[in-house]
């Protein structure tokens, strides 16, 4: 069956293609987010380890998100993680040594995917601008900054 792109089916795939960036793009924003606030609860003690139950109480998130957040910051290289009773996680890099940029990459998954290969090039290059302007950030101005905020 050939779609057409007026027909209503053709509609739905759009919709759905427009619905699915949105919902990535917010998945993408909420993954940076949240590991953004977790390794600044790092940060403030950066030579302890500690537990996702301790991060999701001090942030008000579910454990389980924290953990899958860890994943994704060990991945990254951003967080060093021990399991067992005095397991946890901590800071693999002094936060002055941590970019936003490197949270993003670290967190964002596949970033605005296109399907046209002349054009994936091209949004590959954006992502890594992007990256390196935020890495004029680190998670130290973070943490400064929410100092001042309290």
């Amino acid at each position: 069956m050939r779609l057409n792109p007026s027909s209503s089916l053709g509609m739905n795939l759009d919709i759905w293609k427009s619905t699915y960036v949105s919902f990535h793009c917010m998945a993408q924003s909420e993954r940076f987010q949240l590991g953004l606030r977790v390794l600044a609860v790092l940060a403030a003690e950066p030579d302890r380890m500690k537990t996702s139950a301790e991060i999701a109480e001090t942030l008000n998130e579910s454990a389980v998100m924290v953990r899958r957040t860890f994943l994704l910051l060990h991945k990254g290289g951003l967080i060093e993680q021990r399991k067992g009773p005095n397991g946890g996680a901590k800071l693999n890099l002094t936060a002055k040594q941590i970019g936003l940029g490197d949270i993003f990459a670290a967190t964002s998954g596949d970033w605005l995917p296109v399907e046209d290969k002349a054009l994936a090039g091209l949004m590959k290059k954006v992502r890594q601008d992007a990256v390196d302007a935020m890495n004029e950030h680190s998670l130290a101005g973070v943490v400064k900054r929410l100092k001042k905020a309290k």
